[in-house]
């Protein structure tokens, strides 16, 4: 029987959770759920006739939300040995399931027992391909490379799913796996993943024929590519403005941390997984430089900075001292009450800065981006070149180990053509044009 008969535990639960308002409706849902319990077992059984009848009152939007709200009342009943187990935690454990929401659409569903039989993962490269995909991604790796399997996986996942996809051709395989792609892009990443397993096939004797890449596919995800914007000095500075003028109560830190954050990433180059991943250790006040450690294709760089970004730097150093941040070496260098900011976080903050600068595309075809200040610093150094007289094709190689590219070819995709550097390099060819010109006639 239900172990909370007077509501005591119930009234002690919402208590605990400490929220701003006074609880009432976690204590409506709870006492609606303990009411439906009362003189029934909880048990899988009943959980699925407690969820039809919330269905006929409501859409399965807000069932499942509620649900959200009993299944911490639950954990905290198990915990407090009031109950025996959770149904919800024994349905995520039956099934191996991490996801309580999938496992209560599964329930509400028409088939509930077929649902959740569909919720169990598919075994690790468990499809007639499999063995020669894990012995290629463990190829791979065992080179030293980061070599991420889960394209190979969610392959393996398709082919078990496929019917009958042992005796099909492997060509029509990978056309059937790249069409079900939501997008160009993911059709082509698709189709190249299929050939770089048909060259793992033949390796291991089955003489397949890989793929042929489309060409029409190619284009039209070039023509689909989204377009770099490039900041103007002004956009710059407003960014900056705005992220100085970015408060939280609860981390009073957070203002300057992604003005110091915009500040790297367009002075000098940086990713934003660079950034978040800089530790004190990287950090050479003395020699005006930072430390790029095991970054894209597993280069190292030591990049000096400019007296502007270092200053914007030190200040942050000192303020993060004041605040009590940890100074051991190994601590990363922006942090919050709760350790490092990941990648994801950053990424979050520094567009609503974007967002809140009001920057707009000129084309109006998308917002700009964190990684266009990358862009950005590429063409504001060939522009100040040409300004300054200075050949940037000569500085094109150090440009590239300054951002950390494997050649120059890699550079010059972040080059983007703007209407002031146009006028730079033509008034260049224009002046080298009568040598240019003469040593063609000597030619002939």
């Amino acid at each position: 029987m239900w172990p909370d008969r007077d509501e005591s535990l119930l009234k002690q639960f919402v208590v605990q959770l400490e929220l701003s308002s006074d609880g009432s409706p976690y204590r409506s849902v709870l006492r609606r759920f303990q009411r439906f319990f009362s003189r029934r077992a909880l048990t899988q059984s009943t959980l699925r006739a407690w969820l039809r009848e919330g269905l006929k009152q409501t859409t399965v939007q807000v069932v499942i939300h509620h649900c959200q709200m009993v299944n911490p009342f639950l954990d905290w009943l198990v915990v407090r040995g009031a109950l025996a187990s959770n149904p919800f935690t024994e349905l995520r454990k039956e099934y191996d399931c991490r996801s309580t929401v999938a496992i209560i659409r599964a329930l509400v569903s028409k088939h509930p027992n077929e649902a959740l039989e569909a919720l169990r993962p598919l075994p690790r490269y468990g499809s007639h391909l499999g063995p020669v995909m894990r012995e290629h991604v463990h190829r791979m790796q065992a080179l030293g490379l980061l070599y991420d399997e889960r394209p190979f996986l969610h392959f393996d996942r398709f082919l078990q799913r496929r019917p009958g996809a042992a005796k099909e051709d492997f060509g029509r395989l990978v056309r059937e796996y790249s069409a079900s792609a939501r997008s160009a892009a993911g059709r082509l990443r698709r189709i190249s993943r299929g050939r770089v397993l048909a060259k793992a096939l033949n390796r291991a004797g089955c003489c397949v024929v890989p793929p042929a890449r489309d060409r029409l596919l190619v284009q039209e995800v070039r023509r689909m590519q989204r377009r770099p914007y490039i900041y103007t000095i002004e956009e710059i500075q407003q960014l900056l403005e705005v992220a100085r003028k970015y408060s939280q109560v609860r981390a009073p830190l957070r203002s300057l941390t992604l003005y110091t954050m915009i500040v790297l990433a367009y002075c000098a180059g940086l990713r934003l997984g660079e950034i978040v991943g800089l530790e004190l250790r990287d950090i050479d006040l003395v020699d005006g430089a930072i430390e790029i450690r095991d970054t894209k294709f597993f280069k190292s760089r030591r990049l000096p900075l400019s007296s502007s970004a270092l200053a914007a730097l030190q200040n942050y150093l000192d303020a993060r001292r004041q605040y009590g941040a940890p100074v051991h070496t190994d601590a990363p260098v922006f942090c919050h009450a709760k350790g490092g900011y990941s990648r994801m976080v950053a990424g979050i903050l520094l567009r609503h800065v974007i967002n809140l600068a009001e920057l707009r595309n000129k084309t109006g075809a998308s917002k700009p981006r964190i990684h266009d200040l990358r862009h950005t610093m590429v063409v504001h150094r060939m522009t100040a070149w040409y300004r300054e007289g200075i050949n940037p094709q000569s500085r094109l190689p150090q440009l590239a180990a300054y951002l950390g590219h494997k050649d120059i070819n890699s550079t010059l995709v972040y080059l983007t053509i703007t209407e002031e550097l146009l006028q730079y390099a033509n008034e260049r060819f224009r002046i080298a044009q009568p040598d240019v010109l003469k040593l063609i006639q000597e030619s002939f």
